[in-house]
């Protein structure tokens, strides 16, 4: 299947945007593109690979994000990841944590413009599908543009195309990776910059994108926009993105019920085939993704307190959704 480009997706957040997350974010929109977690290429060299990889058929457009500095084993795990199915493949510098700075890859390879060259030279040599670079706009108390611009000059010789930009600098000592994303102040003028002195490639700004209106005002400058803990948090921020942003308007936007009662056949599949006997797969491990589906209307906590409920949750029955469905009538038709 041939998709558009990437005007709006979600990025890709650690411990959040799993296949349960993903497969709920895609009933809500169709053609924004989804990503997994981070998966580092040492847990596919080394490790469960379909616990790893397995995702849902339902999510594509989905990327894999890849954590990792060796060529040779971004190459092997950038192919696996195609045979599994992904339709890109991205590489991560840009998560600022300690953790992945130990296994050298994330922001620090921001100081290694060279090193990443030839990782996503190695990646495209070895698969056939897009493989693209999430970094920031600098580390540390580089704050120059010209530090970003050779970055992504030295990476687009090495055939990348695709640069998706999280408009603040990583600052790697000192501060945690949550004051991360919230401390460091916001460039956006840097991923502006870097399309007009790019206009060749693909720029995908991200940081801090909460409503329709600042995704509008980017999309005056860039190419697309990377939503984070917004889709996260108030998913239904994106109910009318396949028209809005992919112009397709036989798609009608399914209401809040609608989305529930759709992830109902997925929930009881999944409990089927993991279990839901404390060792396997919990109804949690799905529902977590889905308290921030009445952000902002009346009856929302109580819409999360009802999916809350740890006594309910180890029945294992999907027919929660439902009652929690309940606490907001007839406020969320």
């Amino acid at each position: 299947m041939t998709y558009r480009k990437r005007t709006i997706s979600v990025a890709p957040m650690m411990d959040w945007t799993d296949r349960h997350c993903r497969m709920f974010h895609r009933q809500i929109t169709r053609h924004t593109w989804l990503y997994t977690e981070m998966v580092t290429t040492g847990a596919l060299l080394h490790g469960d690979v379909p616990r790893h990889l397995d995702f849902n058929d339902e999510e594509h457009p989905v990327a894999l994000q890849l954590g990792g500095s060796e060529p040779a084993d971004l190459a092997k795990s950038a192919k696996l990841g195609e045979q599994w199915g992904y339709d890109e493949i991205n590489l991560n510098c840009g998560c600022p944590s300690e953790r992945v700075q130990k296994g050298a890859f994330g922001a620090c390879l921001m100081a290694e413009a060279n090193l990443v060259a030839d990782g996503v030279k190695a990646m495209r040599d070895a698969v056939d599908i897009d493989v693209t670079v999430k970094h920031r706009v600098g580390i540390d108390e580089i704050e120059h543009y010209d530090f970003v611009r050779d970055f992504v000059g030295t990476i687009a010789d090495a055939g990348c195309k695709t640069f998706i930009v999280h408009a603040r600098n990583a600052i790697l000592k000192g501060l945690s990776p949550k004051e991360n994303r919230e401390i460091p102040p916001l460039k956006y003028d840097f991923a502006y910059q870097l399309k007009r002195d790019f206009p060749a490639l693909e720029i995908i700004i991200n940081g801090a994108i909460k409503t329709t209106a600042e995704i509008d005002l980017h999309l005056q400058h860039v190419d697309g926009v990377m939503l984070g803990r917004e889709a996260y948090h108030n998913p239904y921020l994106m109910a009318d993105f396949d028209g809005r942003y992919y112009d397709d308007h036989e798609i009608t936007p399914k209401s809040r019920a609608e989305i529930l009662q759709a992830m109902m056949p997925y929930i009881r599949q999944q409990l089927a085939l993991h279990g839901n006997d404390g060792k396997g797969l919990r109804l949690n491990s799905i529902t977590r993704h889905m308290l921030g589906l009445m952000a902002g209307l009346p009856g929302a906590r109580s819409y999360r307190q009802a999916l809350s409920d740890s006594k309910k949750l180890a029945l294992g029955d999907p027919a929660l959704l439902l009652e929690a469905m309940a606490r907001m009538q007839p406020l969320a038709a």
